[in-house]
C-alpha cells in the first residue's frame, strides 16, 4: 500500500500494487475458511509477489518506519506488527494521498469508496488480532516509540506530527479501528 504513495512511485508500480492488494484481499478470506484451497493460495501468492516487487522498487514511509521502530524496540513479531499498524498508517496519510486512497478503495472489498474502511473490514473478516499489547508492548512504550520514530523520519507524504503520531501508536497498542481523524 505504501508503494502507491511512495515518493518514487510511478504508474507501473501503482498498477502492480493495486492488483497485488486486490488479489490478496480476495484470496485471504477464502484461505481463512479453507486453508487447502489451491486456487486461493495461488491468487494469494501472486498478490504477495506483486506486492514484493513494489516493496523492492520504492521507498517506504511511515508504516515501515513505525513497524521497524516498534518491532525492534519492543521485540514485537514482524508480520503481526505490520498488520496492526498498516490501517493506522494508511489513515494517517489519507489526507495527503487521494489517488492512493482511490485506488485502494477500488481494490478492497467492502470499502464503499473508503480505503481505510475497506482495510478495517478485511482485517475484521480475517479475525486478526488488532492490538500490540497482546504481543508485549506496554502503554509506557508509546512515548518511547514516538521519540524513536521522530529521531530519524522517513520520507512521508504527510508531515510527521508528534501528537498525531502518539495517538496513532496508542490506537495500535490498544487495538482500536483505524480512523481518519488524526
Amino acid at each position: 500500500m505504501e508503494a502507491l504513495y511512495a515518493s518514487d512511485t510511478n504508474p507501473v508500480i501503482q498498477l502492480l500494487a493495486t492488483d497485488g492488494v486486490r488479489n490478496l484481499a480476495e484470496a485471504l478470506p477464502i484461505i481463512k475458511e479453507d486453508p487447502q484451497s489451491v486456487p486461493a493460495r495461488v491468487k494469494a501468492q501472486y498478490g504477495a509477489w506483486l506486492c514484493a516487487v513494489c516493496l523492492s522498487s520504492t521507498k517506504m514511509a511511515l508504516h515501515h518506519k513505525i513497524c521497524h521502530v516498534l518491532g525492534g524496540s519492543f521485540n514485537l513479531p514482524h508480520a503481526e506488527t505490520h498488520t496492526v499498524v498498516l490501517p493506522h498508517a494508511l489513515a494517517y496519510n489519507a489526507p495527503k494521498t487521494p489517488l492512493a486512497m482511490e485506488l485502494l478503495a477500488q481494490a478492497l472489498p467492502d470499502s464503499n469508496g473508503d480505503a481505510v474502511k475497506g482495510l478495517n473490514a478485511l482485517l475484521d473478516r480475517l479475525k486478526l488480532p488488532r492490538d500490540l499489547a497482546r504481543y508485549g508492548m506496554k502503554e509506557t512504550d508509546i512515548d518511547i516509540g514516538v521519540q524513536q520514530a521522530l529521531s530519524n523520519v522517513y520520507s512521508n507524504p504527510r508531515e510527521i506530527e508528534e501528537q498525531a503520531l502518539r495517538e496513532m501508536i496508542r490506537r495500535c497498542w490498544k487495538g482500536e479501528q483505524a480512523a481518519q481523524d488524526l
